[in-house]
């Protein structure tokens, strides 16, 4: 029997897992009604891996790593919109 602990793990995989699916059929698809409604569906799933990965730091199921400096937040913000 899986304990809480093991359901959440299992569920967050799976909903990353879809995450990383949604970004390809949303970046290949050519219909615009199916493009969004991949869109609505990803960010559903987005809302619920927050929800749950919340749940997991509450109940201490889950360790993040260590927090980014802000020095490192802000090269990466840098970094990123240079590259735009």
């Amino acid at each position: 029997m899986f304990q809480d602990k093991e359901m959440v793990n299992d569920y967050l995989n799976g909903l990353n897992a879809s995450l990383k699916g949604y970004a390809g059929y949303i970046s290949e698809s050519n219909n615009p009604q199916l493009r969004q409604k991949f869109v609505e569906l990803r960010n559903r799933d987005e809302a619920r891996q927050l929800k749950v990965y919340q749940y997991a730091l509450q109940n201490g199921y889950y360790q993040p790593g260590q927090q980014a400096s802000p020095q490192e937040v802000q090269q990466v913000q840098t970094e990123l919109s240079q590259g735009s």
